[in-house]
């Protein structure tokens, strides 16, 4: 037994000579372009796949990928933050994703074998040692519209209808020169007909400007948004700002909502305040005037995106903006009933600034 001893811890002194060698002493060449020894690539992606199945959110979790502005949502993202190494339908890879190790594979591969709830987990925790980062904020609902896009990926998107899902409209004279990428989401306009995506014409300038600086900073959590506001400058932000608060804004609803009930209950409640919480009116309109200029104006908005927004709120999942804390106490008793019947009469009322 002794001997047997002996030649273990003999073995465990060789080991750490030879670990010691190659972490100290450069003999593992980590060169790219030498590549992983022969073996290695096949365990690290079973341990990939495996570690993806055991860890993702059960399927119970995926709401409706086909739900209206999903994909197209999905799409404009992918298209400025992934593209760069996955490519995209019809489009082939450029050069340097093709000699990583281990290379990006093109999306219409990538997709293929996983299903969303899988999808959902990879986007938000990223692969370690394969340059896939994780998502960039701790919200992980609006990861669902990147994954409603590999899934329609999966079912074999072409090149035509990526292209007209992120075609971006035309830079106006005199527009801010960063207008095309927020244009592709919000158009020209500020105007968007997808319901997942905000009305900027009916925002005051001074909110439109806390609110990016929030998002490029992070104190806003958004993945979308976060990497949007964070490829331009704070100028250009301030910039686009004033651009959409300076667009007309037309009385228009997005949203045709037809429940006369529901939208009576959400009227009571909207005018309804506390000795803490001011009535929804007094800070977000119709008509709340110039002193509530930081706050965002609600009438004409999506009924999708304000239950969306609600929900966070109440949910504890939404931050950002000076008046934080006092939106999560006058959310934090809504109950289902109250948010969609509260979303139902802001989306009825005629947009306003």
């Amino acid at each position: 037994m002794k001997r047997v001893l002996q030649t273990l811890a003999a073995l465990a002194v060789l080991g750490l000579i030879g670990g010691s060698a190659v972490v100290f002493g450069g003999l593992y060449n980590v060169s790219a372009r030498v590549g992983h020894f022969p073996g290695v690539p096949l365990i690290l992606h079973t341990t990939f796949i495996n570690s993806v199945k055991r860890h993702a959110p059960p399927e119970s979790a995926v709401p409706d990928l086909d739900g209206e502005g999903m994909v197209a949502l999905g799409a404009k993202h992918f298209d400025g933050g992934c593209k760069v190494c996955h490519a995209a339908p019809g489009q082939d890879r450029w050069a340097i994703p093709t000699v990583m190790v281990p290379a990006p594979p093109h999306i219409t591969d990538a997709v293929q074998e996983w299903q969303p709830n899988e999808l959902h987990w990879i986007v938000d925790e990223g692969v370690k040692m394969s340059g896939m980062p994780y998502w960039p904020a701790t919200r992980t609902d609006d990861i669902w519209p990147m994954v409603a896009f590999l899934d329609a990926v999966q079912d074999g998107m072409t090149g035509q209808n990526y292209a007209d899902l992120t075609a971006r409209p035309t830079r106006p004279d005199g527009a801010p020169e960063a207008l095309p990428y927020c244009a592709m989401c919000h158009d020209n306009s500020g105007r968007t007909d997808n319901p997942l995506i905000p009305r900027l014409d009916i925002q005051p300038q001074a909110y439109l400007e806390q609110t990016l600086l929030a998002y490029a900073d992070g104190s806003r959590d958004s993945g979308i948004m976060h990497v949007a506001a964070s490829r331009v400058t704070e100028s250009d932000l301030m910039e686009l700002a004033g651009w959409f608060a300076a667009q007309d804004t037309t009385p228009t609803t997005v949203s045709n909502i037809t429940d006369r009930d529901l939208i009576a209950r959400g009227e009571a409640l909207a005018a309804k305040g506390t000795r803490d919480v001011p009535a929804c009116t007094a800070c977000h309109g119709p008509k709340a005037g110039p002193r509530a200029s930081d706050f965002p104006r609600l009438a004409g908005q999506s009924v999708t995106f304000l239950s969306d927004q609600l929900h966070l709120w109440r949910d504890g999942a939404r931050g950002g903006g000076t008046k934080a804390n006092l939106m999560t106490k006058a959310a934090q008793d809504l109950s289902d009933g109250d948010i969609a019947a509260l979303s139902a009469w802001f989306a009825a009322q005629p947009a306003s600034r």
